[in-house]
């Protein structure tokens, strides 16, 4: 049996959410069993926000994420918060254009990725989450272009289907970036 869990966490309108629903749903398209557990609240001001998801190819018995076996941590009181509770073995992806100091452990894997700065560079300024999401897939051997794209056609939109190419984009340049 596969299960990973992932737990997202930033500053409320970074995308964490979005994040959150675009990797639970590549999990469907998948064929895959999973948990989708936002968190909802003030937090979504400009608090910090949190996402827990589950991917499993069993049933996912309980929804709440308290030991990740991946962080994506997109501001460093996220990081500050939840880098003790990944597990050890596990992952921890952080956006370095926000968070300054290094992961402390030395019994997980960190991938530091400049993905606000690379936002702005590509005038994306609204995609540093699509943009990690993208290197995430790609440390991880997720990044399959087939399931991808009709994961972008089921959670964006018809009123911004504009974006799918650019979201697409988005996802490349973090899978790219070395």
């Amino acid at each position: 049996m596969s299960t990973t869990q992932y737990l997202f966490s930033g500053f409320g309108g970074q995308g964490v959410l979005f994040s959150g629903k675009l990797l639970a749903y590549k999990g469907l398209t998948e064929g895959k069993q999973l948990s989708w557990l936002p968190s909802y609240g003030p937090e979504m001001r400009g608090g910090t926000a949190s996402c827990g998801v589950i991917l499993s190819d069993e049933a996912v018995g309980s929804p709440i994420v308290t030991h990740p076996d991946v962080l994506i941590a997109m501001n460093l009181p996220s990081l500050d918060r939840y880098e003790d509770a990944v597990v050890p073995g596990g992952w921890i992806f952080a956006d370095s254009s926000l968070i300054e100091r290094k992961v402390k452990r030395a019994d997980v894997k960190t991938v530091y990725i400049p993905a606000t700065r690379l936002a702005s560079e590509h005038n994306m300024p609204k995609l540093a989450n699509i943009i990690l999401m993208g290197k995430i897939f790609k440390e991880l051997n997720e990044f399959n272009e087939e399931s991808i794209q009709a994961t972008l056609k089921k959670i964006i939109s018809a009123r911004h289907a504009d974006m799918l190419e650019t979201n697409y984009q988005a996802l490349k340049i973090g899978a790219d970036f070395e």
